[in-house]
């Protein structure tokens, strides 16, 4: 993987929040490439318990500023940086006021859903991608990780389809086992149809709940990775069926020759 660039978007990376499925592999497999001589770049939410003194966040003030729309509404965008000790591994966090100062991730401490996690997750995707731009760095692969990340293979392949930056770019997906009940806002579709996608090209987010957001990330993606020994049999069939290249659950110790080989063979 000496000198492929690959651009890690995830919903949760350790150190900067608690350790479990999605923020382990989404610091193990950046590790495991960078380690290899690949080139990382990691961008996930900036949320309000991540310890910007103790992680040594720092605003990046050429990179802020621009202005995102979510729903017809102009919202400030906030790019922060920090490393990962001992790694040099640069982590871009996508920030936003009204979305991401709460002091939670997903929920509230009654673990209820914040009623706006799909404009968050609007906001995060398009975030990323007008980072990358901005940074003129032009990734071989962007692996997604975890829901709040999962409309960026959406956005990708339609809202920035002209890019010409991201021309070659593959968009892989690591499934994970279930991680929120119930389901977004409803209106989440109009929200995404509002920038241009397609409805017949999202129809499953009709009812925007886990297994639908990540059906809908596994249609616009170019590979598909079974994150999680535990992935439902619904889940696991609709990626077998769905024609995409894939990668099925991995132990640990076998990781690296897989998903190196799977890279591989999606840059093939």
């Amino acid at each position: 993987m000496e000198d492929k660039r690959i651009l890690y978007v995830s919903s949760e990376v350790v150190p900067y929040l608690a350790e479990n499925e999605v923020s382990l592999l989404s610091y193990d497999v950046p590790k495991m490439i960078n380690d290899q001589g690949g080139q990382i770049r990691i961008f996930m939410p900036r949320y309000g318990n991540i310890n910007e003194r103790r992680h040594q966040l720092h605003e990046v003030i050429r990179l802020s500023g621009m202005n995102l729309v979510v729903n017809d509404l102009d919202m400030p965008l906030i790019i922060k940086v920090a490393s990962i000790p001992k790694e040099r591994i640069q982590v871009y966090f996508i920030d936003n006021d009204e979305y991401f100062k709460r002091k939670a991730t997903f929920s509230d401490e009654e673990g209820v859903l914040y009623p706006d996690n799909d404009e968050r997750a609007i906001f995060f995707a398009k975030g990323v991608v007008e980072t990358v731009k901005k940074l003129n760095w032009v990734p071989d692969i962007i692996h997604v990780h975890g829901w709040m990340a999962s409309l960026l293979p959406i956005y990708m392949k339609h809202y920035y389809k002209d890019e010409a930056l991201f021309s070659e770019t593959k968009i892989v997906t690591s499934v994970y086992s279930q991680s929120f009940d119930g389901s977004l806002d409803t209106e989440m579709i109009n929200k995404i149809k509002f920038d241009g996608v397609p409805q017949n090209a999202i129809q499953e987010l009709e009812l925007p709940n886990y297994e639908n957001l990540i059906k809908s990330a596994v249609n616009h993606s170019d590979g598909v990775i079974i994150a999680s020994e535990n992935v439902s049999s619904s889940l696991t069939k609709f990626i077998e069926s769905s024609g995409k290249p894939f990668l099925s659950f991995t132990p640990k110790d076998k990781m690296i020759e897989a998903y190196t080989n799977f890279y591989k063979g999606m840059l093939s």
